[in-house]
């Protein structure tokens, strides 16, 4: 029978992937799956099925925490022990993010350097608006690409990026123009990056001047004074990014439905309050609906 297959095969393959390749619905195999437990476990089945539905939409990125409020957030009463236990009978692991190491700083340069106005002030409820933004590395078999991201600092959505086979002052000044198009900084919004020599250009810091933005650098050698960059970085590289992408197109495309498909309007965040990005932007536009968010806003 398909659906016992895919159950045997389920520690080696994306349920998604299998359901897909013989033609069944993944709803029908999480069906079946609850029905043969059921004289196993009544208590266990409905939890046991939406756990294993939850992991698969996250694309088994979820651990037991982002699994247990994710489950909570559809109305279950459920403890994290309970979720472990479940997800170790079921072989799901979430993935771990590991030590992002950031190597596209070039603060050998004779441009100017705005002061660290930022300060390491990351909290999402502090009451100055900031941009955060950073250079990496992305790997296809056909070379190299180079991402620029800007992040909001009080709902840590990826507002805008950047994919370019080269790291010109264009890379970050393109990344801007699309942060703006999803949302106008304020007056007095603070953005801050690292010394990198394309965010001192003249052309970048007259695009802050014309926003009103106002330029942060991180301290020298300091990359933990840029750590919601470094941090997103780290989790992209952990969840999407594993391995060399075949092509510089899927890569392109790759990055876009993660950080569009996934990250900002999907992912639970820790910071805040295990809600995604956009969701905690929501609330922050509408805090008369939401008692909890009238100090953020």
């Amino acid at each position: 029978m398909k659906y016992a297959y895919i159950a045997s095969q389920r520690t080696h393959y994306p349920i998604g992937f299998m359901c897909r390749v013989l033609e069944v619905s993944t709803s029908g195999f999480f069906a079946w799956q609850a029905r043969e437990r059921a004289p196993q476990s009544d208590a266990d089945a409905p939890l046991r099925a939406a756990i294993i539905q939850v992991h698969e939409e996250s694309r088994r990125r979820y651990g037991r925490r982002r699994l247990t409020h994710a489950l909570r957030a559809q109305g279950m009463r459920i403890n994290p022990k309970r979720v472990h236990r479940v997800m170790r009978e079921e072989g799901l692991r979430g993935v771990r993010k590991g030590r992002f190491v950031p190597r596209t700083t070039d603060s050998a340069h004779q441009r100017a350097i705005a002061p660290n106005v930022l300060q390491r002030r990351f909290s999402v409820d502090t009451a100055v608006p900031a941009w955060t933004s950073d250079i990496t590395y992305v790997a296809t078999r056909e070379g190299w690409l180079y991402l620029a991201v800007i992040i909001a600092l009080q709902t840590r959505q990826v507002l805008g990026y950047s994919l370019s086979d080269r790291m010109p002052d264009e890379l970050v000044l393109n990344a801007l123009r699309n942060a703006c198009h999803l949302q106008t900084p304020p007056s007095g919004t603070v953005f801050h990056s690292d010394r990198g020599s394309q965010y001192a250009s003249d052309d970048f810091r007259n695009a802050l001047g014309a926003l009103g933005m106002v330029a942060s650098m991180s301290r020298k050698g300091n990359c933990w004074d840029n750590a919601v960059s470094e941090s997103f970085f780290a989790t992209l590289k952990t969840e999407e990014a594993t391995e060399p992408y075949a092509t510089k197109q899927d890569a392109h495309r790759a990055i876009a439905q993660y950080i569009h498909g996934f990250y900002n309007p999907v992912r639970l965040h820790s910071s805040l309050g295990y809600l995604s990005p956009n969701e905690y932007a929501r609330r922050m536009q509408h805090p008369d609906q939401d008692p909890s968010m009238r100090s953020a806003a």
